[in-house]
């Protein structure tokens, strides 16, 4: 009770909960149409064709970066886990047309809360693919990875993800 009032305790959880960004299919990281992520050159995740235009926070923490051409961000919660959520694939040539980002980099943010809308339309035009991979691009800080795969995902509400930070 004492060192809580005073502070003392201040251990971060290790553990989080990662949950889907974008409503839609499940795709298992290794059947994502590109090697870069498929091979998990970047990290472990998974990917989701999504049904429709909108990503959420899938878990709680700041905006960390957001990509000049804004078909990616990055999200980094407080116990180190850090994720990329990558719109479509090969979309940085669209050069930012088709996406509305929503927040900033360093914002705080809940499950949840919407960071970006796209045009998915636009998107499955103009780009390789609109299947849009969410990794874990620290996988290698990580004591625990379990990945959960579902059918279809419901953005803020389907558990992807279970991951132990070291």
């Amino acid at each position: 009770m004492f060192k809580k009032l005073f502070g003392k305790e201040d251990k971060v959880d290790k553990s989080i909960e990662v949950y889907a960004p974008i409503s839609g299919e499940y795709v298992k990281i290794e059947d994502i149409p590109d090697p870069v992520f498929a091979q998990k050159m970047m990290g472990d995740g998974f990917g989701v064709n999504p049904s429709e235009g909108v990503v959420v926070s899938p878990i709680e923490g700041k905006v960390d970066n957001i990509f000049p051409t804004k078909h990616a961000l990055g999200l980094k919660a407080d116990n180190g886990l850090e994720l990329l959520i990558h719109i479509g694939l090969d979309t940085v040539q669209l050069d930012g047309e088709g996406f509305n980002v929503l927040v900033e980099s360093g914002d705080t943010v809940k499950v949840g809360d919407p960071l970006v809308e796209f045009d998915l339309d636009y998107i499955g035009n103009n780009a390789k693919s609109v299947i849009s991979p969410i990794i874990i691009t620290n996988t290698d800080q990580a004591d625990k990875i379990d990945i959960h795969p579902q059918d279809q995902l419901v953005k803020s509400e389907t558990k992807v993800i279970d991951v132990t930070m070291g």
